[in-house]
């Protein structure tokens, strides 16, 4: 039976971060020795032709003259060579640098795109449950409404006796939205944060809550859309540790400040996120055209909350993965500049 071939090892892009051979004589060194040998010869010749001083100058100045003359070339010429080898090597290395960081890049990229569903990070199977629980709050809600409408009528008697009664009817077809008591501040907060776990039932149950509330959800399903499709690129929230702004800044910009005067909110920095945010807005419709209805509905909610949120609601808000997702866009699509 023929022997197996052994398996190839696979080469690693740590490859590419070996240090070139510096060692041996290159061009450059070669050079400068011609060049040195030119110049000894050439001083030898003429210090040997030339004979005595006829102006009578002093040995030892004449010796010094000479030393400088001879040897001051060889130094620069050595000094010019030694520049020009480092230059070379400092142009090979960052040339193999940028070339490490593409292929890092690339690998980051293709990995990421080609990660399985089951091997998907903690905030897309946040984001399916999400979803899964407020198709079961739809659910419970028409069940809800089905049921009112299955009640008996009333006799006509009684029918008549209430509407001469003072007690005004209620109208027909009310629905759960206009029924629902307001959200609150904590809910709309805790919402925007979307639930940290499967077992987190105060961040599922103040979803539900938020999206009852017509503007809340909108902005929810907006945000969760964005955030699925930064997850493509391995951008989480979760990840972003941005600058924090001072609420008066957050007033500013709900009042409709824009540019520098509002520059702090752009507070995130990490490059990698920018740059593939950056470039999926340029060449991704579906993105940019998901950024921009995110960042819509994300600056009508805050010109609302402003308006009757305390500093330190601003505060809780701004620390949201809603809110980080906004610092992200905005800065990307230029708010802040």
């Amino acid at each position: 039976m023929a022997d197996k071939p052994e398996p190839q090892s696979r080469p690693t892009p740590l490859g590419i971060y070996d240090k070139p051979s510096t060692g041996g004589v290159t061009g450059i060194e070669i050079a400068a020795l011609i060049l040195t040998a030119i110049w000894l010869v050439g001083a030898a010749a003429y210090f040997i032709l030339a004979g005595d001083d006829p102006a009578g100058t002093g040995e030892g100045l004449r010796f010094l003259i000479t030393m400088l003359a001879v040897f001051m070339p060889i130094a620069m010429i050595w000094v010019a060579a030694t520049a020009a080898r480092s230059s070379m090597v400092m142009r090979e290395e960052s040339q193999r640098l940028q070339t490490a960081i593409d292929a890092i890049r690339q690998a980051y990229i293709a990995q990421n795109q080609g990660r399985n569903v089951a091997d998907e990070p903690s905030v897309a199977r946040k984001l399916d449950e999400i979803a899964a629980a407020t198709r079961k709050t739809e659910t419970a809600l028409a069940t809800f409404q089905s049921r009112r409408d299955q009640a008996p009528a009333p006799h006509p008697a009684a029918r008549a006796e209430d509407l001469s009664g003072d007690q005004p009817a209620l109208a027909l077809g009310t629905s759960a939205e206009d029924i629902a008591p307001p959200l609150a501040t904590e809910d709309f907060i805790r919402a925007l944060n979307f639930p940290e776990t499967a077992e987190d039932e105060e961040g599922f149950v103040a979803l539900r809550k938020a999206m009852r509330d017509r503007e809340t959800a909108k902005l929810v399903q907006a945000a969760q859309d964005i955030l699925t499709l930064l997850s493509q690129d391995g951008i989480y929230m979760d990840d972003l540790r941005p600058d924090r702004a001072r609420p008066e800044i957050w007033r500013q910009f709900a009042q409709g400040a824009r540019g520098r005067a509002v520059a702090p909110l752009g507070g995130v920095r990490d490059r990698s996120s920018l740059a593939l945010s950056a470039g999926r807005m340029k060449q991704d419709p579906i993105f940019r055209d998901a950024a921009h209805h995110f960042l819509r509905r994300f600056d009508k909610a805050i010109s609302a909350f402003a308006e009757t949120a305390t500093d330190s609601e601003i505060s809780a808000l701004s620390d949201t993965r809603t809110a980080r997702a906004f610092m992200l866009l905005g800065r990307v699509a230029g708010t802040f500049d």
